[in-house]
This record gives C-alpha cells, structure tokens and sequence, in this order.
C-alpha cells in the first residue's frame, strides 16, 4: 500500500483551503457603520463611524424623516507600484434610518473628521396653526 507522506499531505491540504476562501481583492465588503443618534431642541446629531472614507466619496440622501448615507473606501495606488499581497479590502458603509421628525436639508450639515461623520439635521418647523377660508 502507498503512503503519502503526512507533511506533504497536510501542505496540500493548507493549499486547497487556501484556494477555497481566498478573498478577492477587487471585492468589495459591505458593512453597517456603527452610529449614534441625540437631539436638540432644533436638531438632531448623527454621528457614523466611517474609517478611511475621503470625504468626497460620503453620499446623504435626506427625504422627509428618511436619512440614508452611504460611502465606500478608496485604495490608494502609488504610479509604478505593483500589489503582491492585499488582505485590506475594500469597504462600502451603507445605513438607513428614519427620524421622529422631518429634517430640513437646507439648514442641515455634514463634516468628515477623523473617520467620524458628524450631522447636524435640522428639525423642519412645523406649518403654524390658522384658519382655512373658505372660497
């Protein structure tokens, strides 16, 4: 009977793992940033985790109550320089979410420091009480 040896048995076993869940470079992994929400008496603040995100690739969407932010990581490439090895992937942060209140976009703000999103949502001012006359 033929005996493989154990070593090179293993080794080819570590191989086909290898293989198996090899991650892609190019791939690109979604995650939901971690997020914490306060208000003011005018405002709420909204701040998102989103690490090594330049801020010119943060997208808001505001929609009444509705507040969606999406942005992706970037690889920095340097002209000439070839990558033999990557395990940093590429990242794509997306969250939703609704608010008590409608926001004003226009009185809104956003700021990118540090890997942290802070926003400053304006509470639209509710429509004043009247009367409605009748034609």
């Amino acid at each position: 009977m033929f005996l493989i040896p154990l070593s090179r048995s293993t080794a080819d076993l570590h191989r086909r793992l290898d293989r198996l869940f090899a991650v892609d470079p190019e791939a690109v992994a979604l995650q939901s940033p971690a997020i914490d929400v306060s208000e003011t008496d005018t405002s709420y603040v909204v701040r998102l985790d989103l690490p090594g995100v330049d801020k010119q690739a943060v997208k808001i969407a505001i929609d009444g109550r509705r507040l969606s932010v999406d942005a992706e990581q970037t690889r920095a490439t340097v002209e000439g320089e070839r990558v033999l090895h990557a395990e940093r992937s590429l990242t794509r942060f997306a969250r939703s979410l609704s608010l008590p209140q409608e926001i004003s976009q226009a009185e809104s703000s956003a700021k990118l420091d540090n890997g942290v999103l802070a926003l400053t949502l304006a509470k639209r001012k509710p429509d004043t009480n009247g009367n409605l006359i009748v034609d």
